[in-house]
């Protein structure tokens, strides 16, 4: 269990000026990104015990983070492509 924050710059960062694009320009994008750091941000309150969670509850957020940062992940792809 990591207790870094997974923030999208990090996740994709030879996209840095893609995804700041993106979120300007495509408000599809913009609110799968503001989804992916809401869930990342309760993820890492979760890991590092400021806020209590089962660990059912916790799979769960992973697994939204996952297809949600597939989901951008398939954005910058076809967008670049």
């Amino acid at each position: 269990m990591s207790h870094t924050p997974h923030e999208l710059v990090e996740e994709f960062p030879a996209a840095v000026e893609h995804i700041h694009t993106l979120k300007h320009s495509d408000p599809h994008f913009a609110r799968l990104a503001e989804q992916y750091h809401e869930v990342n941000r309760q993820i890492h309150r979760i890991e590092t015990d400021v806020e209590p969670a089962s660990d059912t509850y916790q799979a769960e957020l992973r697994k939204k983070r996952l297809y949600l940062k597939d989901q951008i992940a398939a954005m910058l792809n076809e967008r670049t492509h």
